[in-house]
C-alpha cells in the first residue's frame, strides 16, 4: 500500500525538529488527554522541539499555513488549558525535551533552566548547589517549570515565597510571530518599560511559548518543623494563621488548611497514612517553620507558638513532628487529599480566592447555600489558607449517580459558588489558570474594562489568533465581556 505524501505542514515541522520528533501516528493519548480526563482531543500533529530556534521554527511553521498551536509542559493542569480541541486540525508543541538546566550563579542566586524541566528536577538541581528553589505542589514529579510559569502556579509555600511569577527574574519567549526574546535577565532591578516577563507569566501560552526561564534561589534553612493542629473553626485556623505571622515572621513558610470530610476520604482511602487528630474536630491545619538559627530555636518557637494558641482556644489539640519522616508523612496526608478525592469518585473541582479575613463567612454562607440547593451534596474544603486560597471543592450525594450529577448540576453549582466568590471580592482562579474550563465563565466575573485590556493585549501580540486559541478569552470579539455578577 502506497503511503500518501505529508502534507506542506507536516514537511515543515518536520524540517524544523527533524522527522522522529514529529509524531502523527500511534498512540497520542498522553498528549491529547487533560489530567483529570474532562477532555480528550485530536491533535495533526505533536511536535517535539529541542531548542527555543527550533520552537520558533515550529511557530514561523504554523504562521506560515495558518494553523494553530497548543503548548504543553507536563500536561498537569486543572483547567483543559494544555490539550488540542477535536477538530484535528492543531499542532501540539510539546516542550518535554528542553529539560536542561542551564546555569547556577550562586552569587546572584539564581537557577536558569529550561521551559521542560520538571519542577522536581529543578528542586533537586538547586539543593545539590546547596540552595532553595521553594515553588512545591503535589504535581511536581512530573509538572513542568513552564506550565507552572505559564499558570503562575502556587502551591505550599507561598505565604512566604509569592506564586511563581514572584520567583521569576527573566524568561525567554518565542513570539506568536516565530521570533526569540531573549529576555533571562537576572536582574532584581529593571526599569526599562513595560513588563514583558510578567505579561507572559499566566498567560497559558495565549501570548507566546515560554522556552526558558531565569529564577530566584534562596538559602536553605538550618532547621524545618511542621505541626498538625485541630481547630474548631475556620474563624479559630484564620485566628492561628494571625498568631503564626506575629510569632514566626518570615519563618511561616506553610499554613494549610483541611476539612473534617476531606480528611475522611484519606482515612477511607489511604488508611495506611493514619489522620491525626480529625475524628474529633471540623477543621485541621497544617503549619511549616523553616528556621535559618538551629532546630532548638525552631522547635522553641513551634512550642511557645502552640501553647499560646491552645490556651486562647484557637487550638484544641496539635502534633509536632519529630523528626523529617513523620513531616513528610503529614505533608503526605494533605497531599492525598485530591488523590482520595477522585477515589471517592467525580466531583467538581473550584480554585478560588478570598481574602482571609472573608474567609470564615464565605464557607459558612457557601456551605450552608449548596446544602439547601443540593441536597445531600458533600463539601471537600482544604487549601492554602496562609494566602486565601481555597480549593473547595463538591463531591456527589453519597450513592448517587455521579455522571449525571456532573452533567446536571455542574454548571449551577459553578454560578453558585462563583457567585459567592464575587460577594467576598475574591477570584474564581487562584492558581490553575482558567484554561477552557473556565473561559465562559470569565466574562461574567471580570469587569469589561479589563476584559477589554486584556483583548486587547492579545490583538497586538497574536493577531492572527494561533496561540492556544479559546483559552483564558472566549473566541467572542466584541470585548464586551460582561460585567461581575
Amino acid at each position: 500500500m502506497t503511503m500518501s505524501p505529508p502534507s506542506p505542514l507536516i514537511e515543515a515541522l518536520q524540517q524544523a525538529v527533524g522527522a522522529a520528533h514529529v509524531l502523527t501516528e500511534g498512540d497520542l493519548s498522553a498528549y491529547e488527554h487533560d489530567w483529570r480526563r474532562r477532555a480528550r482531543g485530536r491533535a495533526l500533529a505533536v511536535v517535539r522541539p529541542a531548542s527555543a530556534e527550533q520552537v520558533a521554527a515550529v511557530v514561523r511553521a504554523c504562521v506560515a499555513h495558518g494553523a494553530t498551536i497548543v503548548p504543553q509542559g507536563g500536561n498537569t493542569g486543572l483547567a483543559v488549558g494544555s490539550v488540542p480541541d477535536e477538530t484535528g486540525t492543531q499542532v501540539l508543541l510539546s516542550l518535554r525535551r528542553m529539560d536542561k538546566v542551564r546555569a547556577v550563579d550562586a552569587a546572584n542566586l539564581t537557577i536558569t533552566v529550561e521551559a521542560g524541566c520538571i519542577l522536581q528536577n529543578l528542586q533537586g538541581a538547586a539543593e545539590a548547589a546547596g540552595y532553595l528553589f521553594p515553588l512545591s505542589l503535589a504535581a511536581e514529579g512530573s509538572c513542568t517549570i513552564g506550565g507552572n510559569l505559564a499558570t503562575n502556579a502556587g502551591g505550599t509555600q507561598v505565604v512566604r515565597y509569592g506564586n511563581a511569577r514572584e520567583l521569576c527574574l527573566g524568561l525567554e519567549v518565542v513570539t506568536a510571530q516565530g521570533e526569540v526574546w531573549s529576555g533571562l535577565t537576572g536582574l532584581r532591578k529593571d526599569n526599562t518599560g513595560y513588563d514583558l516577563r510578567d505579561l507572559y507569566i499566566g498567560s497559558e501560552g495565549t501570548l507566546g511559548i515560554i522556552t526558558a526561564a531565569t529564577l530566584k534561589l534562596y538559602p536553605r534553612p538550618a532547621a524545618k518543623l511542621t505541626a498538625w493542629a485541630a481547630v474548631p473553626s475556620m474563624q479559630a485556623a484564620v485566628d492561628l494563621l494571625g498568631l503564626a505571622h506575629a510569632r514566626l515572621g518570615a519563618g511561616l513558610t506553610g499554613f494549610e488548611v483541611m476539612g473534617q470530610f476531606a480528611l475522611s476520604l484519606v482515612d477511607k482511602h489511604y488508611p495506611q497514612l493514619r489522620v491525626p487528630l480529625f475524628k474529633e474536630s471540623p477543621w485541621c491545619v497544617l503549619l511549616e517553620n523553616s528556621d535559618h538559627e538551629s532546630e532548638a530555636h525552631a522547635r522553641a518557637l513551634f512550642e511557645q507558638l502552640l501553647e499560646t494558641a491552645l490556651e486562647g482556644g484557637c487550638v484544641t489539640d496539635a502534633v509536632v513532628a519529630e523528626n523529617l519522616t513523620q513531616a513528610k508523612g503529614l505533608w503526605h496526608i494533605r497531599e492525598s487529599i485530591p488523590l482520595a478525592q477522585a477515589e471517592e469518585g467525580l466531583n467538581i473541582k473550584h480554585d478560588i480566592s478570598i481574602p482571609v479575613s472573608r474567609i470564615p463567612a464565605f464557607v459558612e454562607e457557601t456551605d450552608a447555600l449548596l446544602a439547601r440547593e443540593i441536597p445531600g451534596v458533600r463539601l471537600v474544603d482544604f487549601g492554602h489558607l496562609g494566602d486565601g486560597n481555597l480549593h473547595y471543592n463538591v463531591q456527589a450525594p453519597e450513592h448517587g449517580d455521579a455522571k449525571a450529577f456532573l452533567r446536571d448540576e455542574e454548571d449551577r453549582i459553578n454560578t453558585l459558588v462563583f457567585d459567592a466568590v464575587a460577594r467576598h471580592e475574591g477570584s474564581i482562579s487562584a492558581e490553575h489558570g482558567i484554561g477552557s474550563l473556565k473561559a465562559a465563565k470569565l466574562p461574567h466575573y471580570k469587569s469589561a474594562v479589563a476584559l477589554g485590556l486584556m483583548r486587547g493585549i492579545k490583538q497586538a501580540l497574536d493577531p492572527q489568533g494561533l496561540m492556544n486559541p479559546g483559552r483564558v478569552l472566549t473566541t467572542d470579539s466584541t470585548g464586551t465581556g460582561g460585567n461581575p455578577r
